[in-house]
């Protein structure tokens, strides 16, 4: 598969943006997993071109994480063209469009998945974008704004022909935010439709490589993306690819190896911020993590793994979780 010129191998498999979660550590982390492409953090683009300190941080580009994505949101035509500019130098391997993000403070002011209510500006902002940048330039969105209105199949032939280099759709409308199941019905249409050329990328409840191995068997779709099932399991990636690969389950992970992991990306997470605002940072991972899952009596120890203030609190926690489940665990 290929996006503009950049090879991305046979049935790939990305890291999703997510906000708070796709920071440098972690995106670098799911490469050395296997992660074939990882996105950053959404990117605002109004606070981008007004400069604002923190969002300038989120479009910083490391060597050890290519290929990585850009991924951009906003409602106007030129603030996006401006960021998408600004992004550009900053030496991507291509440039996102977010009209795919649900939440209330995003969608609700038309951007993100807001964008699926106004379709002549989504259109208009994307082949904006193409024209003003030399990357690649691709789009995430999902199957339209309710269940009355999935427009996706014909909105994919708008955005190709707007010149969009691939499309990544999220099987779910924007109203369903991310409960029910993701419909990948419509996904598969689309890479079905003989006046598609693009690569489509399909998104949402992989989970596991069974899942992976069925999406691409069923659908027929060129990539998938993984979203919040590689929260706080970043390995996820090298147990997919193993198994698309030889079609068995790599050899378990163990408990000990896991909680390595996450120790890693307590400490990359401290060094990126500082003990306190790390820590913070570090809890959504935490909190959704699959390696406690099913330990018994853990409420107590999670609540005080999520409350732990310093690295040696957390830390000595993991150790207790260690020795507390020896027998449960291996």
């Amino acid at each position: 598969m290929q996006i503009g010129n950049i090879d991305l191998g046979y049935q790939p498999v990305f890291l999703a943006p997510m906000e708070d979660v796709t920071d440098p550590s972690f995106r670098i982390m799911c490469h050395e997993f296997g992660a074939d492409m990882v996105y950053t953090e959404f990117v605002s683009c109004d606070a981008l071109v007004r400069c604002v300190s923190k969002t300038q941080e989120k479009i910083t580009i490391y060597e050890e994480e290519r290929p990585v994505a850009i991924q951009i949101y906003g409602r106007e035509v030129e603030p996006m063209v401006e960021a998408a500019k600004i992004c550009e130098a900053a030496n991507p391997n291509l440039i996102d469009i977010n009209f795919g993000c649900p939440v209330k403070r995003v969608a609700g002011k038309g951007a993100g998945s807001g964008m699926l209510r106004d379709i002549p500006m989504m259109l208009e902002i994307t082949s904006s974008i193409v024209k003003s940048v030399n990357l690649p330039v691709t789009v995430k969105t999902r199957l339209g704004w309710d269940h009355d209105s999935k427009i996706i199949v014909e909105l994919a032939e708008q955005l190709q022909d707007c010149g969009v280099a691939a499309l990544t759709v999220h099987g779910r409308t924007r109203s369903q935010m991310y409960t029910g199941e993701a419909d990948w019905s419509l996904i598969g249409e689309i890479k079905n439709n003989p006046r598609m050329k693009i690569p489509i990328i399909g998104n949402g409840d992989v989970t596991s490589p069974e899942i992976a191995r069925e999406k691409f068997d069923k659908y027929g779709v060129d990539a998938i993306m993984i979203g919040r099932g590689a929260i706080g399991r970043p390995w996820v990636f090298k147990e997919i690819k193993h198994y698309l690969t030889t079609g068995e389950h790599l050899p378990q992970i163990t408990f000990a190896e896991k909680l390595d992991i996450i120790r890693r990306q307590v400490v990359q997470s401290v060094a990126r911020f500082d003990e306190r605002r790390g820590i913070i940072h570090i809890r959504r991972h935490l909190a959704a993590t699959p390696l406690f899952k099913g330990l018994p009596n853990f409420r107590d120890t999670r609540i005080a793994m999520l409350r732990a203030e310093t690295v040696v609190e957390l830390f000595a926690i993991f150790e207790k979780i260690s020795v507390q489940y020896a027998d449960f665990i291996e």
